[in-house]
């Protein structure tokens, strides 16, 4: 479904800038490598866990139209 704010490109791009300046040098751990990480673009709050819904859901719960981006910690893809 699409976010009424935002296009795909721009949460796209939003989550890969936020992931890659501020917060990758945190979570990028051996402990963290596989697991997935959803940012809200708007706030830079994130959630790491093994399910992109329940990461999702997590950050939905605080902020319920949040657009939403997820990544697979130390991999391109999730």
């Amino acid at each position: 479904m699409p976010h009424p704010r935002f296009s795909r490109e721009e949460i796209a791009r939003g989550g890969q800038e936020i992931y890659e300046k501020t917060i990758r040098p945190q979570v990028e751990t051996t402990e963290n490598i596989g697991k997935i990480i959803s940012i809200n673009i708007e706030t830079g709050e994130y959630e790491i866990g093994d399910d992109l819904v329940a990461t999702s859901l997590k950050l939905q719960a605080k902020q319920p139209n949040a657009a939403l981006w997820g990544e697979r910690i130390g991999f391109k893809a999730v």
